[in-house]
């Protein structure tokens, strides 16, 4: 007889059919059926159907092992995050935009950014929303010690580059709650860390 469970991910469940087991990972089964749908060329509800039904009977028939990444959808999070990040990048260019006008050298550096999160994921996340952002680009990232480092273009005082800080520590804050764990979220929230800003 067969039983259906969840496993550690929220998005995966598993069916036991006697001494065997599949996984039925739900993310796939989208991806798959998105994949048949442009493969036939022609968005229908015959072909969404099809589509899930093909997508399912693969994943049964070739199971690949539950594994949990750490990834959580949270609507409100992912939302606020966009509009942080198309404010964030609006603002960042107008300021870029004054520094190629304006006269002056200006004195970049390679601030390093150490994280509160620690998981690959967030820390992935994490750069990559940064890179996003004109102004500043992530040039390293350390995974032993979960930090980011990054070339601000305009770091003539301790000021912009603990603004620059801060503007990494509200994006990682933002990802947590957008993709994270609650263990994430929680690690986020906690105080920034200390040290030497600047490398």
């Amino acid at each position: 007889m067969s039983n259906l469970f969840r496993d550690r991910s929220p998005y995966s469940w598993s069916f036991r059919v006697g001494r065997g087991r599949r996984v039925l990972d739900l993310p796939l089964v989208g991806w798959l059926t998105v994949i048949w749908i442009l493969l036939w060329g022609t968005p229908s509800w015959a072909n969404l159907v099809n589509g899930v039904l093909v997508a399912v009977c693969l994943c049964l028939a070739f199971p690949l092992p539950a594994v949990d990444i750490g990834l959580r959808l949270r609507p409100l999070g992912i939302l606020r995050l966009a509009v942080y990040l198309l404010y964030d990048m609006f603002s960042s260019s107008v300021e870029v935009t004054r520094q190629i006008f304006a006269k002056g050298p200006y004195h970049a550096a390679v601030v390093a950014v150490p994280l509160r999160v620690r998981s690959d994921l967030m820390l992935t996340a994490t750069a990559v929303a940064v890179s996003n952002v004109p102004g500043g680009s992530v040039i390293e990232v350390r995974r032993s010690t979960a930090t980011l480092f990054l070339h601000v273009l305009d770091a003539g005082n301790p000021g912009e580059i603990e603004g620059a800080q801060r503007q990494v520590w509200r994006m990682e804050e933002l990802v947590a709650r957008a993709f994270g764990t609650a263990e994430d979220i929680a690690d986020a929230a906690r105080p920034v860390p200390e040290g030497d800003p600047s490398s």
